[in-house]
């Protein structure tokens, strides 16, 4: 797929279909980097099929206030974040066809949710897709690890891998909106990394990447946006 920050704008396509990773930076445990959100992003738009769509540049800051217990994380919260992906939209759907967000960072869905509506409102074909996977940890653990030693082998610091919450989200959501990552597992991991392999990676990175592919090739937007 071509790449739009490398294209000079008479080579673009007329009404092309515009796909923006959107990640964060934030704390990811002792072992993975704090843009492993944007990265895992990017790598599922590069992995998908999305034939001549054109590929823009990473926005890589999101809404992640409540990692910023933690040293390195920056968030931009929820509201400014709206306001970007709102402007953004605005902008590129002046002479893309179509927009579509792919978000690697959970903490941004609220954003985006007050975002993609409103340009579907405007007359803008814009939706989001989200990089999750079913039944995976929620937080630096083995699913995030896999995917990076499959993605960036040598950003993971393996030997510093610890364990943290293994909770499941579901619960752990009030004590989460209260009291932040830190309150809950002081590590920032939620999940438990032990057992991540490059080839589990690979395999998650191949799903996420057909489902998103099935979904292009569908274009079902539901009403919150997302691309079904």
């Amino acid at each position: 797929m071509p790449d739009l920050a490398g294209a000079v704008w008479p080579e673009l396509p007329e009404r092309p279909l515009l796909v923006v990773p959107l990640g964060s930076v934030e704390q990811h445990g002792h072992h993975l980097p704090l843009a492993t959100d944007t990265t895992v992003a990017e790598a599922v738009v590069r992995t998908a099929d999305l034939g001549g769509a054109l590929v823009a540049p990473a926005l890589g800051y999101g809404a992640s206030g409540e990692h910023e217990g933690f040293p390195g994380t920056v968030s931009i919260g929820t509201e400014a974040l709206a306001a970007v992906l709102i402007e953004y939209g605005r902008s590129a759907c002046r002479w893309a066809g179509r927009l579509l967000v792919v978000n690697g960072h959970g903490g941004n869905l609220e954003a985006l949710r007050r975002a993609v509506p409103l340009l579907r409102a405007e007359g803008r074909d814009a939706a989001w897709f989200p990089c999750g996977v079913r039944g995976g940890d929620a937080h630096a653990g083995r699913t995030e690890t896999s995917l990076l030693l499959h993605v960036e082998p040598r950003a993971v610091r393996t030997d510093r891998s610890v364990p943290g919450d293994t909770t499941p989200i579901s619960e752990l959501l009030p004590r989460l909106r209260a009291e932040g990552v830190r309150g809950v597992s002081p590590t920032g991991v939620l999940g438990d990394p032990a057992g991540a392999s490059a080839e589990e990676g690979a395999r998650l990175l191949s799903g996420i990447a057909a489902r998103l592919t099935a979904a292009v090739g569908r274009w079902d937007v539901g009403t919150d946006g997302r691309l079904r």
